[in-house]
């Protein structure tokens, strides 16, 4: 199994974990996970004005490589999956937005949609498989009791990522299951962190981040997992006392499959 694959920024800086242990785990499982040569940012947050074109040409860019490689394109960050996705949605559903975009990049060939967009979830559980996964673990989380974290961005909006059941998603759920451990269902799992709140009110992010870690505590959590660079941060820099620990679901995946000692 062959991948375009798009780090982002962040994964680059910050949160540098998040990607040694997919490259790690990948490679542990088959897949190959080629970096698209010369990425920009994809721009972090997909803007909501219709006619903002200029910051999404980059993800288009990202896209128009995975088509002319002929790969699909996965990415680990929920933040950069999320403006891939809409931007590829919207290319295949809005003529004029594609007709922009064309004339502005000229490529040799036109971009219309052709790439597959997927998040590494999705890869372990649609590609790889989550029994594969379980039948290579060698470190198993058998008696740990934790619980996922999605947020907004991986789920939402529903119809165009298509990820999962926004309201009552199961993949992160199902990959805690396939290490040996088991998930936890809290109310707070598909709730906002406080994203970029946290720049302009630091006490509002710090109740978002509370209600979330308080929530999987109270529901027995040990450990909270999830993909989102801006949600560990959330999560870890507001935390109350005494909160569960959160770790990037990477980081676990490498550490059942045995990889994680290895340096990247």
């Amino acid at each position: 199994m062959r991948y375009s694959y798009y780090p982002g920024c962040t994964l680059k800086t910050r949160a540098k974990d998040l990607d040694r242990y997919a490259r790690l785990s990948a490679a542990a499982l088959g897949a190959e996970l080629e970096e698209l040569p010369e990425w920009q940012c994809c721009g972090a947050v997909y803007p909501m004005a219709k006619d903002e074109i200029a910051t999404r040409l980059s993800a288009v860019r990202a896209l128009m490589a995975a088509r002319d490689l002929d790969n699909t394109l996965i990415t680990v960050c929920s933040a950069c999956h999320n403006v891939l996705k809409r931007a590829n949605e919207d290319i295949k559903a809005d003529e004029n937005f594609r007709l922009k975009v064309n004339n502005y990049l000229a490529p040799e060939r036109p971009y219309e949609g052709e790439a597959k967009v997927i998040h590494y979830l999705e890869m372990l559980r649609d590609e790889v498989g989550f029994d594969q996964v379980k039948a290579k673990v060698v470190n198993s989380f058998k008696g740990k009791k934790i619980a996922a974290y999605y947020g907004c961005l991986l789920l939402r909006p529903g119809k165009v990522m298509a990820f999962d059941d926004p309201e009552n998603p199961t993949v992160i759920e199902d990959f805690i299951q396939s290490i040996g451990a088991t998930p936890v269902i809290y109310g707070q799992r598909n709730e906002c962190c406080g994203a970029y709140v946290t720049l302009e009110d630091k006490s509002q992010a710090q109740k978002s981040a509370a209600r979330i870690l308080d929530s999987a505590k109270a529901a027995g959590a040990e450990m909270i997992v999830t993909a989102c660079p801006l949600c560990m941060y959330n999560l870890t820099a507001n935390a109350p006392e005494g909160a569960v620990p959160v770790k990037y679901f990477t980081e676990l995946l490498a550490e059942a499959l045995g990889v994680k000692e290895v340096q990247a």
